[in-house]
């Protein structure tokens, strides 16, 4: 095994990869207090679809950080929980979530200044020509948005 974190091996990037998928650290971290239903993280979360809260919490089975308990009776009932390796992400999730509350405002300005300095050309720039690095029929992500109608 190598720690070379840009290797696909390295178990930093495993962990990064865990953590990467939107709904992987929203489940975990809806999962802290105790087993749940399917609907009752559904209901938690807010924003997800049935589809999605499945295929997630497959692989977070997958994974070994959820357990998947199944109770019989009639309707039959499913809870997820957990594993004892599953609350070792707890802290890391709870110290990203930390480092967003206190720096999020600044990733959202700086977004927003990207995003109004990218709509409006700065002084004395001059646009590159329209078929500059556009092979034959390709056309430019400028080109396609100057064609939409005003009120798209």
């Amino acid at each position: 095994m190598t720690t070379d974190a840009f290797l696909a091996d390295c178990r930093a990037r495993l962990a990064f990869d865990l953590l990467s998928n939107t709904w992987n650290p929203v489940l975990l971290w809806a999962l802290r207090d105790g087993p749940r239903r399917p609907v009752e993280l559904r209901e938690q979360i807010g924003g997800i679809s049935s589809k999605v809260l499945t295929e997630t919490l497959r692989r977070l089975q997958s994974k070994g950080l959820v357990d998947r308990q199944a109770h019989p009776g009639a309707p039959p009932r499913v809870e997820y929980q957990l594993t004892k390796l599953g609350r070792t992400l707890l802290a890391p999730i709870d110290a990203v979530g930390a480092w967003a509350f206190d720096h999020g405002d600044e990733v959202m300005a700086a977004q927003e200044t990207e995003c109004t300095a990218s709509q409006s050309p700065s002084e004395g720039a001059q646009a590159p020509p329209a078929d500059e690095g556009a092979s034959e029929g390709e056309e430019g992500f400028v080109d396609v948005v100057a064609d939409l109608p005003a009120d798209a």
